[in-house]
């Protein structure tokens, strides 16, 4: 037997008539795959854990959902995964809107068993590492505006790479040499206060 959860069996009874032989096939296909299976609800839906999540499954108002939690990590050599394809409210296998919008059982259940094959390796999922904006660099005009004002030179020099950036994009934004003119007066003014780009909406 399956290790079945009460909480579970309230979404499924709230879920739309469409949904409910989608949820209860693919419940029914999770344990007969793996007995071992635990059922949770996260994030408002029902999870299938085994030492981590292993995947879920979600009713809409016009869809279901089933997905697995490291479905890049798979061997899928038919292409049933729709690893970047639809938005995240459509799983791994696009809107489910009946039984038929669901690979053959035997297919889900080998994702099932490769899925669980993973958590037991302990192997995570990779985080997306933010690319690093390209450094800007000083107007030389600026740089020697700066020069001229020691407490502007000071306290620029203090500032974070990031504000540091905000006067600099603020700088090459400009549409014309006057307001990008301007905008180099306005800020040493401000820099030489010690005060960053957006000064005004931090207070």
């Amino acid at each position: 037997m399956g290790q079945y959860n009460e909480r579970v069996d309230a979404y499924i009874a709230k879920s739309a008539d469409f949904a409910k032989p989608i949820l209860i096939h693919i419940r029914e296909l999770v344990h007969r795959a793996a007995p071992e299976l635990t059922e949770i609800i996260k994030w408002g839906f029902p999870f299938f854990d085994y030492k981590g999540p292993v995947c879920q499954m979600a009713a809409f108002k016009r869809h279901c959902a089933f997905g697995f939690w490291k479905e890049k990590m798979l061997n899928d050599p038919k292409g049933y995964l729709k690893v970047d394809g639809e938005e995240s409210s459509a799983g791994s296998f696009g809107q489910i809107v009946s039984l038929s919008d669901l690979p053959p059982d035997d297919v889900i259940i080998d994702f099932i068993r490769q899925a669980i094959a993973i958590n037991e390796k302990g192997i995570k999922t990779e985080k997306k590492q933010a690319t690093p904006k390209a450094e800007l660099p000083m107007p030389d005009d600026f740089a020697k505006l700066l020069t001229g004002s020691l407490a502007a030179a000071d306290n620029f020099e203090k500032f974070s790479p990031s504000k540091k950036r905000e006067y600099l994009e603020w700088f090459a934004e400009a549409k014309s040499e006057a307001t990008r003119q301007k905008r180099i007066d306005q800020a040493l003014e401000w820099i030489a206060e010690g005060k960053s780009r957006n000064w005004k909406y931090q207070q």
